[in-house]
């Protein structure tokens, strides 16, 4: 069994580390100003507000500020402020032992996919693709918030995630299996294929989403993850938004799904609001979930954080 972060309380201190790629410092301080008022105290990763290019910093500096927030024994919550591209490169630099040894609420989504999963893999950790610091404005919806704070601040057990009104999941495919899960990211997930962060789908329900990738792209995606047994290995499939996902050859991101995902005659759900879209349900990374498309339902069975 996965190992549970403690939970995050009012007046709990959050560190911020900017894995990827870099945020604007003006953006940066309004979010936290956010979190202050939200009664949070916050620690400063050393190269939070750095710019080296594509990336905020090279990878043994962004992968020292996330070992100081584990070893940090005040921060609960390590919140990436962006994702962007570049996180794969700081994993070789990061020490699993240390971190399982140090447990901690870590949250992101987009290319913060792969220290999730990561993390869960290589330290057993429970992690939460979910928001990050971008995220905490005043618009932001409740519902993120409510999905939040429910995963990461209660014990609340079984949780259903469900999308808001008006923005229906759908089960493509009927089954019902009961699994780890893991996911996210398209692009950052077939990008570790073939390292040794490669993810691991063997026995587990997969989720994934992208952003702004022309159904070109997609077909390419679940081509190389369906040529890697990733589909095959996997015991149930969920398919997130494709926010921004232009139209190509006239091919939609559902036909691609009806062509690559529904011949499996696994159970699949599409249309999970999470990550790059308006709402973001979080997902607990690692934890285990039921899967029912019988009945159109995705239950976390277990609490996603301790209390001890």
């Amino acid at each position: 069994m996965a190992i549970k972060p403690p939970a995050l309380q009012s007046g709990d201190t959050i560190g911020l580390v900017t894995p990827g790629s870099p945020l604007d410092a003006n953006i940066i301080n309004a979010r936290i100003q956010t979190l202050m008022n939200m009664g949070f105290n916050i620690a400063y990763g050393r190269y939070m507000y750095s710019f080296d290019g594509i990336v905020s910093a090279p990878a043994p500096q962004r992968a020292e500020d996330i070992m100081t927030m584990f070893q940090n024994p005040q921060v609960k919550l390590i919140l990436a402020t962006r994702g962007g591209t570049g996180v794969q490169t700081l994993l070789p630099f990061l020490d699993y032992d240390i971190i399982r040894q140090n447990p901690k609420i870590i949250s992101g989504y987009s290319d913060i996919t792969v220290l999730l999963n990561t993390l869960y893999q290589s330290s057993d950790l429970i992690t939460f693709h979910s928001l990050m610091l971008g995220d905490f404005r005043p618009d932001t919806p409740t519902y993120n918030f409510n999905q939040f704070f429910e995963a990461t601040s209660t014990g609340v057990s079984p949780r259903v995630i469900q999308n808001p009104p008006n923005f229906p999941q759908v089960s493509l495919v009927p089954g019902n299996v009961t699994a780890p899960i893991i996911g996210g990211n398209m692009t950052s997930l077939v990008n570790t294929l073939g390292t040794p962060y490669e993810i691991d789908t063997k026995g587990k329900i997969l989720f994934l989403e992208e952003v702004n990738s022309p159904t070109t792209m997609i077909y390419r995606y679940l081509a190389q993850l369906q040529m890697a047994g990733k589909f095959q290995d996997c015991l149930g499939i969920i398919m997130g938004e494709c926010t921004n996902c232009l139209v190509s050859w006239g091919t939609t991101y559902q036909q691609l799904i009806n062509q690559f995902l529904v011949p499996l005659r696994k159970p699949l759900m599409i249309n999970l609001s999470t990550g790059h879209g308006l709402y973001k349900a979080t997902i607990p990374i690692g934890a285990t979930v039921n899967l029912n498309t019988t009945e159109n339902r995705l239950t976390v069975v277990e609490p996603t954080v301790s209390f001890v």
